[in-house]
């Protein structure tokens, strides 16, 4: 029996964030314009896992598509071992999944899922989307980086030390 994978993971940093409470600050009314728009980006890709981190502003942006899907997200905590829990979780799953995470987890969980070595997103980055297919049957990976919701402001890719 083949072991369950998904075909199409989509990654995704947290929309943007109020400057306060700094430990776990929700979504600013720009980060809940993007949630919506991330919903809308994946109307033609239902995920059947979404795995977010116990932050309000990770499960704030995924909230569109949990309303959609009624879908309940896999809570997986930051802790040192964030992201080999994260990717474990989405090999586990199949089908489409949707990983809501940080700038600083983000592109790492890309790299344990068995895509490239990427950069940290840039703190001011929010609409970067990662669209991966993992290796299966003899295929290479494949990422593809795209963008959803309002572009970020021009210089949003020069980076300052990323926040998560």
């Amino acid at each position: 029996m083949a072991q369950a994978q998904p075909s199409l993971v989509i990654l995704v940093r947290h929309g943007e964030k109020q400057p306060t409470p700094a430990n776990d600050p929700s979504l600013s009314e720009a980060g809940v314009a993007r949630a919506d728009a991330l919903e809308k980006a994946l109307a033609g890709a239902t995920p059947g896992t979404i795995v977010v981190t116990a932050t309000k502003r990770t499960q704030e942006t995924a909230a569109a598509v949990v309303k959609r899907t009624g879908i309940t997200p896999t809570v997986i905590a930051l802790s040192g071992a964030h992201v080999k829990s994260v990717a474990d979780a989405v090999m586990k799953a199949s089908g489409v999944v949707l990983v809501v995470g940080h700038s600083n987890t983000v592109p790492a969980i890309v790299n344990a899922l068995g895509g490239p070595k990427l950069p940290d997103l840039c703190d001011a980055s929010y609409a970067t989307m990662f669209v991966f297919q993992p290796a299966r049957d003899g295929r290479a990976a494949q990422l593809v980086t795209s963008s959803y919701g309002t572009p970020d402001a021009p210089g949003a890719s020069t980076c300052a030390p990323p926040s998560r």
